[in-house]
This record gives structure tokens, C-alpha cells and sequence, in this order.
């Protein structure tokens, strides 16, 4: 197996010839109609907006300080992890990479891996249930490690999913409410639907875990979930894959963290590639990332193991970037350490929405 991260993107790079080229930066340039795949949805504009609202901001250098030693550990759903960086879900092996790695390898290596390295990862969902079936059976293989996310199904459906998500160990259940529009469920006779506040409540009540919402962008969705009783939400626009031209994550982060972010958890992905990136959505209001394709290619390459190492790697380049921008630990991580186009906008809705 290989035993660097350049020998684990080498052997994705070959792996994933024709559908992916495992490009040095991961910008979503080659692939702008990617999906199925890696890419984003139609014009790629989606994907391309994650990465450029994230390099929109500069991070501030500070060296003069007393923060010689960086935590990166945290508390999320009852478990206590290394550092925040998650693995999003990656699903649909057989379709986006062309059943060049099985379902439940693909699966397995997310969660054991994530599990290994100190944090979680989440399972995905989709049109045949190979795809729920190895995301709970690797998140039951690893003790629970993992957070099983459901598509907007009927109610009674997801309802039935979340029974078997508790069986198996899961701490949290999310719903990619965002996968409302899927042409690949509806194709294949599954209702997806968007949903209610009353049916976010509704199942919230149906479990005892923690309910997230992954795929709000706005705070008028943000506050809907917490109104419908979700214990988080996770910024999200599916990674530039459920509706073109949508804006980064990280351009409307800021406004949904400071209008909910003491009311329920808030969780990012989008355009995560490195810690600096990772210091940059904490900074902006996010309790932790979640991160899909740089795990994907490491999954591919390096299976457990070649995740385990990339999730390590993220989490090491943040402490880098933590040191260098004065914050010992998560709590220190605030718009302070940010510059950029956007800056002047985060204070003025930290300081204004959170009231």
C-alpha cells in the first residue's frame, strides 16, 4: 500500500484515468461537467465558486505571541474528536468512478479511515441501496464512527433509514436536503422532495440522535432548521453538484453562522484543500469542515489508510496555520485572523445578526 500522500495521488491518478485527473489544485477547472464523476453540476460554476469565495480572504500573520502549543481537539454529537476536519459523504462508486473501487471498499475506507485518524466520516445515499446498505455496515464495522446521510425521501422512508442508522451505532443522522432535485433519484422512481419546517420537526422527533440538515445556504433555511429542531446544519451546496451558479460556501457562511450559529451546530464543506482553508470556514463561524474530494482520491489510492493520512496531513497543516496566526486552540479561531474582499462584511453581520 502506498505510504506518502504523493504515491496515494499517483495511484488514484491512474485508477481514476477518464474520470478524473487528479489535478494539483482541485479547482474544478478540467471538470466543469463532471457528474456523474468529480465535477460540478452544468457549467462547474458551482464548484469553481467554493474554492474562489475561500481565496477571497487572506489569512493574517501573527508570530508574536504566547500560543506555542495548538489543540485542535473538539466535542461533536457526544464524540470526541482529534481535530474538525470530517469526511463528507462520497457515494455512487459503480456510477461516478465507474465501479473502478466497490461500494463498500469506498465506504469502509472513509469511515475506518476517518475513524483511525481521530475524527468521523459521513455514508452516503442514492438510487440503489448498495449505497445505504455499505455506509451503515462500515459505520457499524467501526463502532458507530460514522454519520449516515439520508436523501430527502417520503418521511416514512427516511424515517425507516434512521432506525437502521441507530442500530448501527451512528451518534447523528443528516438529510442532504439539498439533493431535493437529484434527477438520478427521480429517474430511477424515488421521490425526493424539498421539506417543511413540519417535517423537519416531525423527524427530529421521530429519533433520539442528533438531526442534521446538510445543504443550507441561506439564513432563511438556516432558521427554518432551527425551527424544525435540526441540532446542526452544514453549509453546503453539495460541492457544486445539485445547482449551478450557486455561491460559495464560504461567501455565505458568515451570515448564517452569526444569525444561528449559538441555536444550533454549524458545520461547512466546499473547496476545503488544506488547513489554511480549514482555519478560514472556522474563522468565518464553522464549528468544523467536512471534506469529499481530496478523501476521494485518497480512498481510491490508499484505501483506510490513504484517508487516515490525508485527514492527518489537513489537520497538521492547521496547526501550522494556527500557530502562525496566534490561536492555541479552536476557540481562538475568529474573523481577527482574516483579511480580504469580504472582511468588512463578516464583522458587520457578526455584529449585527447574532443579536
Amino acid at each position: 500500500m502506498p505510504a506518502n500522500l504523493a504515491s496515494i495521488r499517483e495511484r488514484a491518478r491512474v485508477l481514476l484515468q477518464g474520470i478524473c485527473h487528479v489535478c494539483p489544485v482541485c479547482d474544478g477547472r478540467r471538470c466543469p461537467t463532471g457528474v456523474p464523476g468529480m465535477g460540478g453540476i452544468g457549467t462547474g460554476a458551482a464548484f469553481r465558486n467554493n474554492i474562489a469565495a475561500l481565496a477571497a480572504y487572506q489569512v493574517n500573520l501573527r508570530v508574536l505571541h504566547d500560543r506555542k502549543d495548538q489543540n485542535l481537539g473538539l466535542r461533536l454529537f457526544g464524540q470526541k474528536l482529534a481535530f474538525p476536519i470530517l469526511g463528507a459523504a462520497v457515494a455512487g462508486a459503480r456510477v461516478n468512478f465507474q465501479g473502478r473501487l466497490a461500494e463498500a471498499e469506498l465506504a469502509r475506507a472513509f469511515v475506518q479511515g476517518a475513524a483511525e485518524a481521530g475524527s468521523l466520516a459521513c455514508t452516503g445515499d442514492g438510487p440503489v441501496p448498495e449505497l445505504i446498505d455499505a455506509g451503515l455496515q462500515a459505520i457499524a464495522g467501526a463502532g458507530g464512527r460514522g454519520i449516515p446521510v439520508i436523501k430527502p425521501r417520503e418521511d416514512t422512508e427516511i424515517i425507516n433509514l434512521i432506525r437502521r442508522a441507530e442500530a448501527a451505532g451512528a451518534p447523528a443522522v443528516a438529510i442532504d436536503v439539498d439533493a431535493a432535485g437529484l434527477v438520478n433519484m427521480t429517474r430511477a422512481g424515488q421521490l425526493v422532495e424539498p421539506k417543511t419546517v413540519a417535517q423537519i420537526a416531525g423527524l427530529a422527533r421521530g429519533t433520539s440522535l442528533p438531526l442534521i440538515l446538510k445543504g443550507i445556504m441561506t439564513v432563511a433555511d438556516a432558521r427554518a432548521a432551527v425551527d424544525g429542531g435540526a441540532a446542526a446544519i452544514v453549509v453546503s451546496n453539495h460541492g457544486g453538484r445539485a445547482l449551478d451558479h450557486t455561491p460559495g460556501t464560504a461567501a455565505v457562511l458568515p451570515a448564517i453562522a452569526a444569525a444561528v450559529g449559538e441555536k444550533l451546530i454549524v458545520l461547512a464543506d466546499g473547496g476545503v484543500r488544506s488547513g489554511v482553508d480549514v482555519l478560514k470556514m472556522l474563522a468565518l463561524g464553522a464549528r468544523a469542515v467536512l471534506v469529499g474530494r481530496p478523501l476521494a482520491i485518497a480512498a481510491l489510492g490508499g484505501g483506510p489508510a490513504g484517508v487516515k493520512l490525508q485527514l492527518e496531513a489537513l489537520a497538521d497543516d492547521l496547526a501550522v496555520a494556527m500557530r502562525l496566526t496566534g490561536c492555541g486552540d479552536l476557540g481562538d479561531i475568529g474573523p481577527q485572523v482574516l483579511c480580504g474582499q469580504y472582511l468588512d462584511f463578516v464583522r458587520s453581520k457578526l455584529s449585527t445578526l447574532a443579536k
